[in-house]
C-alpha cells in the first residue's frame, strides 16, 4: 500500500477513460451513489489509473480512479453490473469502497504552510478515521476494506526499525483495530514488534491520538493537523526542525518490524513465513529471461566433487578424543538405554537403543558454514561474469553435500539471485553483465535475508568480487561494518588493474584472474572450517 497521501492528494491530472473498461466505469459510477450517498461522483476504471496509487480520489474533479490492474488482465473477468462481481475482484472493489470513504468523509484540506511531516502524519490518521466512519454507515463494507488492507500492504512499509516507521506501521494496522477493520488477533505479532521499537509509553500515546482522530468531524482540518503535530511529538520528532518526512537509511538492515510484517502477510496469505519470503524473493530477485541456463560441464562437475571433498576434509580436520554409542561391548554400560533396548525387544521391535558407550577418536563437531558470494555485473567486470556463474554452481553443489549453505547474488542495477540457498542446482545460470552498481546494498540485504548473515553462531562469510567502484560507498560501508561487528567475515576480491574504493572492515585481496578469485573463496571457506 503506498503512502496515504499518494491517493488522498494524487499528483498530476486525472487519467482519461479506457473504452475497453467503459462498462466497469459506468457500473461503478452508478454504484458509487450507494457507497457514498453522493450523486456527483464519477468513477474511472482503466489500466494505469489511480495517480500512481492503486486507486485515488480527486476532490476538485469529484472523480475516483481505480487501476484496472487490480481487477485483471481483461475486462470480461466479471460482469460489474451484477453484485456477484465483488467476490471475483475483492481487492479492486475494496479499493472502490476505500475511496468512497474518502469521498464521503475526507472533506478537509491541509492548510498551506503545514510541515510535510505533519501533513503525512495527519494523512496517516485520516486513513483509519475515514474507514471507521464508512464502517459506521455501512457495516458490510468492513469485509472489503479488510481484504484490501491485507492485500495491498507490502513488506516495504517497515524497512528499518526507527520510531517513524514503527509509528507508520502502527497507524496502518493497529489504528484499524480500533476502527474495527482488522482484529487484534490479526496484528498481534506486529503489535509486539512495534512495542519493542517504541516502548509501551509511546505506543499508548499514539493510540490515544488515533482514537481521538476517529472522533473528529469530517471537515475539521484544524484538529486533524493538530493531531498530526501531536503524532510527531509523540515519536520524538520536532516538525519545526525536521520538516520533511523521514526516509529509511539504506545502510541499515531490516529489523523486527519487517519480520513481524512478513509474518503478518504470510498469515494473511495462508502460508508459512518461509514460503512467503521465498515467494517475495522470487518475485523481486529472479534472473532476467535473457540470462541463459545450461547443463554443467564435466569440468564443473569434477570441480564440485573436489571442493566437496576438501570441505569434508576440513570438517574432519584434527580428530579429537570423544565417545560414541554402540549396540555391542566393549564400553561403559548405560542402564537406561539397556532397559529401553530390552523393552523394544519385548515389544517385538528391532532395538534402536545403544546400551554401550565407547571411546573413539572422532572429528569434532563443526558449526554450519554459510557463504554468500556477491558478483559485480557492471561493464568493468565483464571478464568475470562467466567464470563466477560457474563458481556459483560449484559452490552450491559442494555445499549441499557438506551441511553448508551458500547463495550467489549478482548485483548491477538490480540484485539477482543466481543460486538459492540450501538447494542443489541442476543447471548453471550464466550472468549477462551490464548496468551499474546501485543494487549492492540490496544484494547485501538479500544475502542476510537468505542466510541470516548477522546471526551469531554459524560460520559466516560474505565474499564480494568487485572493483569497489560503487554508486553509494557510504551505504555499502555501513552494511559491511554491521556484518563485521556481528562476527561475519567479509572477503573483498578486487581484480588486478582496476581502481576502486577500499572498504574498511574487510579482508581485501587483489586477484589476477577469475580462477584465482574462485580459489580464494574456496580457500577462505576451508580455512574457516578448519579453524572453527
Amino acid at each position: 500500500m503506498p503512502h496515504p497521501s499518494g491517493h488522498l492528494r494524487p499528483a498530476g491530472s486525472p487519467k482519461p477513460g479506457d473504452k475497453d473498461w467503459q462498462a466497469w466505469s459506468n457500473a461503478w459510477t452508478k454504484h458509487i451513489k450507494v457507497l457514498t450517498g453522493r450523486t456527483d461522483l464519477t468513477v474511472i476504471v482503466a489500466p494505469g489509473a489511480g495517480g500512481g496509487a492503486p486507486a485515488c480520489f480527486y476532490p476538485t474533479e469529484k472523480r475516483i480512479e481505480v487501476n484496472a490492474t487490480h481487477i485483471g488482465d481483461k475486462p470480461d473477468i466479471a460482469d460489474p453490473a451484477r453484485a456477484a462481481h465483488r467476490r471475483t475482484v475483492p481487492t479492486a472493489y475494496g479499493l472502490l469502497v476505500h475511496e468512497a470513504a474518502h469521498a464521503t468523509h475526507s472533506r478537509w484540506q491541509t492548510p498551506r504552510g503545514t510541515p510535510p511531516i505533519v501533513a503525512a502524519a495527519a494523512d496517516l490518521l485520516e486513513e483509519s478515521r475515514a474507514e471507521s466512519r464508512q464502517r459506521g454507515r455501512r457495516r458490510a463494507d468492513r469485509r472489503w476494506l479488510r481484504h484490501t488492507v491485507n492485500t495491498l500492504i507490502t513488506a516495504d512499509e517497515a524497512p528499518v526499525d526507527d520510531p517513524w516507521h514503527a509509528g507508520h506501521l502502527a497507524g496502518l494496522l493497529l489504528a484499524r483495530v480500533d476502527a474495527r477493520i482488522v482484529t487484534s488477533k490479526d496484528v498481534r505479532t506486529v503489535r509486539g514488534a512495534i512495542l519493542t521499537v517504541l516502548g509501551a509509553k509511546k505506543l499508548k500515546r499514539l493510540r490515544e491520538i488515533w482514537k481521538a482522530a476517529h472522533t473528529v468531524d469530517d471537515d475539521d482540518a484544524a484538529t486533524m493537523i493538530d493531531l498530526g503535530w501531536q503524532w510527531c511529538q509523540a515519536l520524538g520528532i520536532d516538525p519545526r526542525k525536521r520538516r520533511k518526512v523521514p526516509v529509511a537509511d539504506a545502510g541499515v538492515f531490516p529489523g523486527q518490524l519487517a519480520k513481524a510484517l512478513g509474518d503478518y502477510l504470510a498469515a494473511v496469505a495462508g502460508i508459512s513465513p518461509a514460503e512467503f519470503t521465498a515467494q517475495l524473493i522470487a518475485s523481486r530477485h529472479s534472473a532476467p529471461a535473457t540470462w541463459r541456463r545450461r547443463n554443467p560441464t564435466v569440468e564443473e562437475q569434477q570441480a564440485a566433487r573436489q571442493l566437496a571433498a576438501r570441505l569434508q576434509a576440513a570438517r574432519s580436520h584434527q580428530p579429537e578424543p570423544d565417545t560414541r554409542p554402540s549396540v555391542i561391548p566393549p564400553g561403559r554400560l548405560r542402564v537406561r538405554q539397556a532397559i529401553t533396548a530390552d523393552a523394544q525387544r519385548d515389544a517385538g521391535a528391532i532395538p534402536t537403543a545403544a546400551p554401550w558407550r565407547q571411546r573413539a577418536t572422532l572429528p569434532p563437531p563443526k558449526p554450519t558454514l554459510r557463504i554468500a558470494v556477491l558478483v559485480d555485473t557492471s561493464a568493468s567486470m565483464d571478464s568475470y561474469a562467466g567464470p563466477l556463474s560457474s563458481a556459483g554452481w560449484i559452490l552450491s553443489t559442494a555445499a549441499h553435500r557438506n551441511h553448508a549453505a551458500t547463495a550467489t547474488i549478482a548485483f548491477g542495477s538490480t540484485a539477482t539471485l543466481l543460486v538459492p540457498a540450501r538447494q542443489r542446482p541442476t543447471q548453471v545460470l550464466d550472468i549477462s553483465p551490464g548496468g551499474g552498481t546501485s543494487a549492492f546494498g540490496d544484494a547485501v540485504k538479500l544475502a542476510d535475508q537468505i542466510l541470516d548473515m548477522r546471526q551469531r553462531g554459524p560460520l559466516r562469510m560474505l565474499a564480494v568480487v568487485s572493483d569497489g567502484a560503487l554508486d553509494d560507498i557510504d551505504t555499502g560501508q555501513k552494511l559491511i561494518t554491521t556484518l563485521h561487528r556481528s562476527g561475519c567475515t567479509v572477503l573483498w576480491l578486487r581484480p588486478d588493474g582496476l581502481s576502486g574504493h577500499t572498504f574498511g572492515h574487510t579482508t581485501t585481496l587483489t586477484v589476477a584472474n577469475p580462477v584465482e578469485a574462485i580459489e580464494q573463496i574456496c580457500a577462505a571457506a576451508i580455512t574457516a572450517l578448519e579453524n572453527a
